[in-house]
């Protein structure tokens, strides 16, 4: 007999097996040795009213045997199959790939950026010896930004397609089984570099190719049908089909495509500043206790509310993480936040960011579609210059940023080119500035100690999502005015975080195929 059955534990319970052995003997009415064996296929915590475990598992009996959690996957020959260029190899671009090997196409990814090995030396460089690489950095490279992040796979937006088999070719590809049976799975920093290779390295084997340091500046178009791109070694690539899968920190990008008349508009997208907290202190506000303990992983936290007409809200909020410097360019200072698969680090961070729309900074630039572009720029210069120098990253404590005072000192932080004290309730944009100090007092009435002088806000965080949207027609997910262009994952408007990234990219292969036929 094989059964699921649904469980409430405590943590230590959780941790006890000979405790949940027979609490499923309990509940079924039949002996703990009649139990061959049993596995949790499904869990999550719930903090609300006591720290609980909510848990489905799947026991066996006699001799039945448990299904394999994950699924099975044919990989093609695809070296002599019809070639699709994929610009970008983040999550869009990676998992157009892997589609392509599953559905007989030939995926040629160009990526701007180094290989793993190569860019976790330019990611060291940002760290220890304060220096930027404009073309390989927490954004650009193998795997895209989503390689230096906590690596969260989940997503608010169901209607994408469903994730499971994102989640099960990860696992395919070697992060842990408990990504399939987490509510909210998360792989780590750690691990998702070997990933990154081993897709790279079935691309490869099945035919398909990968070039780095391979950067596309233009488009090959012919009265309005694709035939190929040009990279910045002038050196073209040709295909019928072109998966356009860049980042939206990639603005070049959509210089580029502008001059070549490939339809865009603005959109909306958030902007704010990354807060950090001692992780004990986190703890204990949302695990309503002093200390976790040893069954509890550090506690999380999702806040949004309304101040002023305006959604403020946590943005990728990374329990046991680092601040790191997510910059793209030399004279500008933007923060993001990572963490391992352990998440060990004493401090929790989060993006606190305001929803901006379109009309909030059509000043500046006089090109529209633009002007998002423009207004991030302007602010990450901003904090340039509030900065002392190389990268180090302005910042306050939280409580006097929310009071309007300038702060006396620092608290220890993880971001590590360091910090610069700075008066950011002075010069951040009155439309976000005003809304985040009005937030934090609302944050901390629904997690009372939040606002507090032992957090630091850093600036800023602004590559939220993407500020110009590439117009692309519903059905097919062509873009709407040049043939055989296919724009997805975060780069094209539609996208945001590694799942729906990854479902965007396969979907885009999916369409062409079925156009192709």
């Amino acid at each position: 007999m094989l059964k699921e059955i649904d469980f409430i534990f405590s943590p230590s319970q959780f941790f006890n097996k000979e405790y949940i052995l027979n609490s499923i003997a309990d509940k079924c009415n039949i002996s703990p040795g009649d139990i061959k064996n049993f596995r949790i296929i499904r869990k999550s915590i719930d903090a609300r009213k006591g720290v609980k475990y909510n848990v489905r598992l799947q026991f066996v009996t006699g001799n039945d045997q448990f299904p394999a959690l994950s699924g099975t996957f044919e990989f093609k020959d695809v070296s002599r199959s019809e070639a699709v260029i994929i610009i970008g190899a983040g999550p869009a671009g990676y998992f157009a790939a892997i589609e392509c090997l599953l559905c007989g196409l030939k995926p040629v990814v160009l990526e701007r950026g180094k290989s793993i090995d190569d860019r976790k030396h330019d990611i060291a460089k940002i760290n220890r010896e304060h220096i930027l690489n404009p073309e390989s950095n927490y954004a650009f490279g193998e795997g895209g930004a989503g390689t230096y992040s906590d690596g969260k796979l989940y997503t608010r937006s169901k209607k994408r397609g469903d994730i499971t088999e994102i989640l099960q070719l990860l696992n395919f590809f070697g992060a842990p089984e408990d990504i399939l049976i987490d509510s909210h799975p998360h792989i780590g920093t750690d691990k998702l570099p070997v990933i990154m290779k081993n897709i790279r390295n079935k691309i490869i084997e099945c035919g398909g190719e990968v070039h780095f340091n391979t950067k596309v500046t233009n488009l090959i178009i012919d009265k309005g049908i694709i035939h190929g791109v040009i990279t910045s070694e002038r050196v073209g690539f040709q295909a019928q089909n072109v998966i356009l899968a860049t980042g939206h920190s990639a603005r070049d990008v959509y210089y580029f495509l502008d001059s070549q008349a490939v339809i865009m508009e603005e959109k909306g997208f958030a902007m704010g500043i990354r807060v950090e907290h001692p992780q004990e202190l986190i703890d204990s506000i949302q695990y309503k206790r002093s200390g976790r303990g040893e069954y509890l992983p550090p506690a999380t936290y999702n806040i949004v509310k309304q101040i002023n007409g305006r959604g403020v809200y946590s943005f990728c909020m990374c329990p046991g993480g680092t601040i790191v410097n997510a910059s793209t360019d030399k004279e500008q200072i933007v923060v993001n936040g990572m963490s391992n698969s352990r998440r060990n680090s004493p401090f929790a961070n989060s993006g606190i960011v305001v929803e901006l729309r379109p009309e909030d900074f059509y000043s500046y630039s006089e090109k529209k579609i633009f002007s998002g572009l423009e207004f991030q720029k302007y602010f990450e210069r901003m904090a340039f210059q509030n900065s002392a120098s190389g990268l180090s990253a302005p910042a306050q404590r939280l409580g006097d940023f929310v009071k309007g005072k300038i702060s006396s000192d620092l608290p220890k932080c993880s971001y590590y080119p360091g910090l610069i004290n700075s008066p950011l309730h002075f010069w951040l944009p009155e439309i976000i500035g005003e809304r985040l100090r009005s937030g934090f007092k609302e944050f901390d009435k629904q997690m009372k100690g939040f606002l507090t002088n032992e957090a630091v806000v850093v600036g800023v965080e602004s590559r939220t999502s993407s500020p110009v949207k590439i117009l692309r027609d519903t059905e097919t997910f062509n873009s709407i005015n040049i043939k055989g262009l296919y724009p997805c994952g975060e780069g094209s408007g539609y996208a945001g975080g590694i799942v729906s990234s990854a479902i965007d990219g396969r979907q885009a292969i999916k369409k062409l195929k079925v156009k192709s036929l």
